[in-house]
């Protein structure tokens, strides 16, 4: 028995003098664990019809239509996101996802969402959204649930307004005002 204790007491030290001579309390562990905020704001570019279109409806229910505020259809998306408003603004991400109208009534979705973005600053890190979005209001807020690359383990928010919409083209420009947390 007084050879085990010996034992626990060697392991003891030990962990206590790596501690005293590594501590976790140095400013650069300390600066590498602080949080950052990043605020983006970003132009989502949605066509909906056409050889170029970059959202589609891929099912529903059958016997109903299959429209964004339909019960039961599912859309999946790979949009350009621009820096600004303009389609001609330069490219900086691509918003790969899928909406899903989740309400009988047709008034909100459950949207998963990936924001990969292709910059220089940011290139290969991508931000997470999942969550309820209403379908009619002005302005719908959701979750950004992660992220990778220089947005790990981000959390926060993200707003969504359509800024302009071509129903000759169905051609939507939505701005996307993010907020996140992350190392």
């Amino acid at each position: 028995m007084a050879k085990r204790s010996h034992t626990s007491l060697t392991k003891l030290s030990l962990v206590l003098f790596l501690l005293s001579v590594f501590p976790c309390s140095s400013k650069a562990y300390h600066d590498r664990l602080q949080l950052k905020e990043t605020n983006l704001t970003l132009y989502f570019h949605d066509f909906s019809s056409g050889p170029n279109a970059t959202s589609a409806v891929v099912t529903g229910i059958p016997g109903r239509v299959w429209s964004y505020s339909s019960f039961g259809t599912i859309i999946f998306a790979d949009d350009p996101i621009t820096a600004g408003p303009n389609k001609n603004s330069p490219q900086i991400a691509r918003g790969q996802g899928i909406y899903a109208t989740a309400s009988l009534d047709g008034a909100n979705s459950q949207i998963l969402y990936s924001i990969v973005f292709t910059n220089q600053v940011y290139n290969g890190s991508t931000l997470e959204i999942q969550g309820r979005v209403l379908n009619f209001d002005s302005v719908a807020e959701t979750a950004v649930v992660g992220g990778t690359g220089k947005f790990r383990f981000a959390s926060g928010f993200a707003t969504f307004e359509t800024v302009s919409f071509d129903v000759t083209l169905f051609y939507s420009v939505t701005r996307c005002n993010i907020t996140v947390l992350h190392y």
